[in-house]
């Protein structure tokens, strides 16, 4: 789970090939190890193909050097309140890719999750 680092200073999730103010990524920085905050939560009923239903689902903020930086992604819980502290944890299939549109060969279904800590 990579961040990229900017000329600018900045740092975004997840990273572009082009930073905020214009110029390219400088480094990376590896959130996979860290603690985020749960910002906001909710669960969605209605979820795409190969998608667990419900799916938890959070935008969270991680803290680099001071930086805040802001990620979405699935919990594996919906036990969960704004403020919650959560850390990534990796998830070998993020999607069934048997039930996905699109062919399982043409893309990776791993990925990261937020878990309660």
């Amino acid at each position: 789970m990579e961040a990229y680092r900017y000329e600018d200073g900045s740092i975004g999730h997840p990273g572009h090939p082009v930073g905020p103010d214009g110029g390219d990524p400088v480094g990376t920085v590896d959130l996979s190890d860290r603690t985020a905050e749960v910002v906001t939560w909710t669960v969605s009923h209605a979820t795409p193909p190969g998608v667990r239903e419900p799916n938890a689902l959070a935008i969270v903020e991680f803290d680099v050097e001071g930086t805040g930086v802001r990620a979405v992604g699935q919990l594996t819980t919906a036990d969960v309140a704004v403020g919650d502290e959560v850390r990534p944890v990796h998830c070998e299939e993020l999607r069934d890719p048997s039930v996905c549109l699109r062919e399982p060969e043409s893309q990776s279904w791993d990925g990261y999750r937020f878990e309660p800590v």
